[in-house]
Protein backbone atom coordinates (compact mmCIF):
# COMPACT_ATOMS: atom_id res chain seq x y z
CA UNK A 1 0.00 0.00 0.00
CA UNK A 2 1.24 3.49 -0.85
CA UNK A 3 0.85 6.37 1.38
CA UNK A 4 1.66 9.82 0.87
CA UNK A 5 0.62 13.44 1.93
CA UNK A 6 0.64 14.79 -1.80
CA UNK A 7 -2.15 14.85 -3.72
CA UNK A 8 -0.48 13.00 -6.62
CA UNK A 9 2.06 10.39 -6.65
CA UNK A 10 5.38 10.48 -9.43
CA UNK A 11 4.77 8.34 -12.09
CA UNK A 12 1.11 7.09 -11.29
CA UNK A 13 -2.25 8.13 -12.50
CA UNK A 14 -5.22 7.74 -10.30
CA UNK A 15 -7.71 5.88 -11.73
CA UNK A 16 -10.49 5.73 -9.44
CA UNK A 17 -11.35 7.83 -6.19
CA UNK A 18 -12.79 5.32 -3.67
CA UNK A 19 -12.91 7.52 -0.65
CA UNK A 20 -12.13 8.84 2.18
CA UNK A 21 -10.71 6.13 4.67
CA UNK A 22 -9.57 6.39 8.56
CA UNK A 23 -7.79 4.80 11.87
CA UNK A 24 -8.02 5.49 15.21
CA UNK A 25 -7.10 4.60 18.16
CA UNK A 26 -7.65 6.10 22.00
CA UNK A 27 -4.73 5.80 24.51
CA UNK A 28 -4.32 6.46 28.35
CA UNK A 29 -1.63 6.88 30.18
CA UNK A 30 -0.43 3.96 31.98
CA UNK A 31 -0.25 5.05 36.30
CA UNK A 32 3.11 3.24 35.83
CA UNK A 33 4.60 5.21 33.14
CA UNK A 34 2.82 8.14 34.44
CA UNK A 35 4.80 8.15 37.76
CA UNK A 36 8.15 7.63 35.28
CA UNK A 37 7.15 10.32 33.19
CA UNK A 38 6.80 12.69 36.18
CA UNK A 39 10.02 12.18 37.39
CA UNK A 40 11.71 12.47 34.11
CA UNK A 41 9.29 16.04 33.63
CA UNK A 42 10.96 17.19 37.06
CA UNK A 43 14.95 16.42 35.73
CA UNK A 44 13.88 17.67 32.00
CA UNK A 45 14.57 15.51 28.62
CA UNK A 46 12.23 13.32 26.32
CA UNK A 47 9.55 11.56 28.12
CA UNK A 48 10.13 8.39 26.37
CA UNK A 49 7.31 6.50 28.37
CA UNK A 50 4.94 9.40 26.24
CA UNK A 51 6.92 9.14 22.93
CA UNK A 52 6.51 5.03 22.69
CA UNK A 53 2.97 5.35 23.40
CA UNK A 54 1.79 7.60 20.67
CA UNK A 55 4.13 5.93 18.22
CA UNK A 56 2.57 2.92 18.96
CA UNK A 57 -0.95 4.92 18.31
CA UNK A 58 0.16 6.09 14.83
CA UNK A 59 1.46 2.64 13.91
CA UNK A 60 -2.03 1.07 15.14
CA UNK A 61 -4.24 3.99 13.78
CA UNK A 62 -2.42 4.03 9.88
CA UNK A 63 -2.79 0.30 10.34
CA UNK A 64 -6.39 0.46 10.64
CA UNK A 65 -6.80 3.21 8.13
CA UNK A 66 -4.85 0.77 5.49
CA UNK A 67 -7.47 -2.51 6.13
CA UNK A 68 -10.11 0.26 5.62
CA UNK A 69 -8.58 1.19 2.38
CA UNK A 70 -7.63 -2.30 1.37
CA UNK A 71 -11.30 -3.70 2.00
CA UNK A 72 -12.42 -0.38 -1.24
CA UNK A 73 -9.81 -2.47 -3.39
CA UNK A 74 -7.69 0.61 -3.01
CA UNK A 75 -3.55 0.15 -3.76
CA UNK A 76 -2.77 3.97 -2.41
CA UNK A 77 -3.42 6.17 -0.03
CA UNK A 78 -3.37 10.07 -0.63
CA UNK A 79 -3.76 13.25 1.55
CA UNK A 80 -2.41 11.73 4.99
CA UNK A 81 -3.02 13.10 7.74
CA UNK A 82 -2.72 12.92 11.28
CA UNK A 83 -4.41 14.79 14.05
CA UNK A 84 -5.17 14.24 17.51
CA UNK A 85 -7.80 15.10 20.51
CA UNK A 86 -7.65 14.76 24.31
CA UNK A 87 -11.22 12.86 24.90
CA UNK A 88 -10.72 12.58 28.62
CA UNK A 89 -7.95 13.97 31.21
CA UNK A 90 -5.61 10.68 30.68
CA UNK A 91 -6.64 10.04 26.95
CA UNK A 92 -6.22 11.12 23.97
CA UNK A 93 -7.01 10.18 20.35
CA UNK A 94 -4.67 9.16 17.26
CA UNK A 95 -6.79 9.55 13.88
CA UNK A 96 -4.96 9.33 10.22
CA UNK A 97 -7.11 9.68 7.65
CA UNK A 98 -6.76 9.91 3.60
CA UNK A 99 -8.31 9.30 0.08
CA UNK A 100 -8.30 5.85 -1.13
CA UNK A 101 -7.54 5.77 -4.40
CA UNK A 102 -6.62 2.83 -7.03
CA UNK A 103 -4.03 3.60 -9.31
CA UNK A 104 -3.83 2.91 -13.24
CA UNK A 105 -0.28 2.69 -13.12
CA UNK A 106 2.61 1.55 -10.91
CA UNK A 107 5.55 3.96 -10.16
CA UNK A 108 7.72 3.49 -12.73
Amino acid sequence: MILTTTEKIPGAEVAEILGVVKGSTVRAKWFGKDLIAGLRHIVGGEIKEYTEMLTEAREEAVRRMIEEAEKLGANAVINVRFTTSQIAQNAAEILVYGTAVRLASQIR
